[in-house]
């Protein structure tokens, strides 16, 4: 059960049902390739002060009292193909999984989930949206998966927010960022909570569909459209029938 998974459920029960359940999966998203490359560079970056066991000067000017975190298993928990950090809820079975982007550690010892983040929009970035629900969730979610692993996690964790520039004159084949550090204190009280209503929702029945989920949106207007044009044929040929056995048979001349 990645933390995407559990997003989907509080997106959309029916639509968790149909890819948990019944195997029927969402369309997969178009790979954001720059996103991924802007990751690859920040964790490279922050590798480099990990090794001397440094702050980076973006955490210093923001006033960050931690370094990056070393520790013989955080490529594995970064890798989210091979599930990064888990954990095994024993009240639901669910072996939960998530993929971290960084970890930093506080004079206090406690570990600080870091998530970076990159966009090109006009402004400031901030976390105000409602869609961004959804990244709190990951970032308590990634808080939880490491408090049951043992470690002492701080509830304030930090995104690394990159936001490309594009009021510049001219491309010059390469892209400027601004970045921010945006903390969040997160609460992840409510995980547990989830997982017991996810097993309930697999256990169960077809659930209905969150009034504001597009996908079923979707599937409910294809099968709409779908039965109407499937039944015109029948009806134009039932039309046809009725036709021919209205009209009037003339006797046969000799």
């Amino acid at each position: 059960m990645s933390r995407s998974k559990i997003d989907m459920f509080l997106n959309c029960p029916r639509c968790f049902y149909l890819d948990r359940r019944l195997g029927v999966a969402q369309p997969p998203g178009y790979p954001f390739t720059l996103n991924s490359a802007v990751d690859a560079l920040l964790k490279k970056e922050f590798d480099i002060h990990r090794a001397k066991n440094q702050a980076h000067p973006l955490m210093t000017s923001y006033g960050v009292d931690a370094v990056p975190y070393s520790h013989a298993d955080l490529e594995a928990w970064r890798d989210s193909l091979r599930r990064g950090i888990q954990y095994q809820d024993p009240k639901t079975n669910f072996l939960v999984t998530g993929g971290v982007d960084d970890v930093w550690v506080n004079p206090k010892g406690e570990l600080i989930i870091v998530d970076y983040k990159a966009t090109a929009k006009a402004g400031e970035v901030n976390l105000d949206a409602e869609w961004q629900i959804g990244y709190k969730r990951q970032m308590e979610i990634y808080q939880w998966l490491f408090r049951n692993n043992g470690f002492k996690v701080s509830s304030t964790g930090y995104f690394v927010y990159v936001n490309a520039q594009t009021d510049r004159e001219a491309f010059d084949a390469k892209l400027e960022f601004d970045v921010k550090i945006i903390p969040y204190k997160g609460n992840d009280s409510w995980v547990e909570g989830t997982l017991l209503a996810a097993r309930r929702c697999l256990d169960g029945e077809l659930p209905e569909s969150a009034p504001s989920c597009d996908f079923c949106a979707y599937r409910a207007s294809a099968r709409l459209h779908e039965e109407a044009v499937q039944q015109k044929p029948a009806r134009k040929a039932a039309k046809t029938s009725k036709k021919i056995s209205a009209t009037k048979v003339r006797p046969a001349l000799f």
